[in-house]
């Protein structure tokens, strides 16, 4: 089955995809049939046939959940490593500024762990560790406030043209009458 958006089933709704399923089971060890089967736990006749052939294969363990079909995760030793490198720094490990990016953090994941994650992934896994995003507490060195103010007084009001003031009289929103 495929969900929306790359997503999937929650513990708890895993779970109760295994239950149906063992009951399944129930149903197979009285010799029930797959029609009636699928129409008493209200899935497909396909389904059924399916789990009961994982059931003839490997009995009830065949039909159990395999868990979560995610990503690998990084262990608590792994995060514990992952936090002293990003606290030594993005030019420590090649990176020409101080600014940790998030595909730069998936950049140092793979090459410390070889394991992949995905932009969001590594989002993720920093949002549950505790990490946010960040905005630079001062301006940047190289600004030019001097210029900034310049370029506001003499270049902003040519390129923001003044709105044409509407003819006495008329509203701006009549248009002339058509022929």
């Amino acid at each position: 089955m495929r969900y929306a958006q790359g997503g999937g089933l929650t513990d708890a709704k895993r779970a109760v995809r295994e239950r149906i399923r063992l009951e399944a089971v129930g149903h197979f060890e009285s010799g029930a049939k797959n029609r009636e089967i699928a129409a008493a736990l209200r899935v497909s006749e396909r389904s059924v046939e399916r789990w009961r052939r994982q059931w003839r294969e490997r009995g009830e363990e065949g039909v159990r959940s395999k868990g979560s079909p995610g990503r690998p995760r990084l262990s608590a030793a792994q995060i514990a490593r992952l936090e002293r490198e990003l606290e030594r720094g993005p030019l420590a490990h090649g990176w020409a500024d101080q600014r940790w990016t998030l595909a730069r953090v998936k950049t140092l994941i793979g090459r410390l762990f070889h394991i992949s994650y995905t932009v969001e992934g590594t989002w993720r896994l920093l949002k549950r560790h505790g990490r946010s995003w960040q905005q630079p507490a001062r301006r940047a060195i190289e600004r030019d406030d001097e210029a900034v103010e310049l370029w506001k007084k003499e270049v902003w009001p040519q390129v923001k043209a003044p709105r044409r003031p509407a003819e006495p009289g008329s509203s701006a929103r009549t248009r002339p009458a058509s022929r």
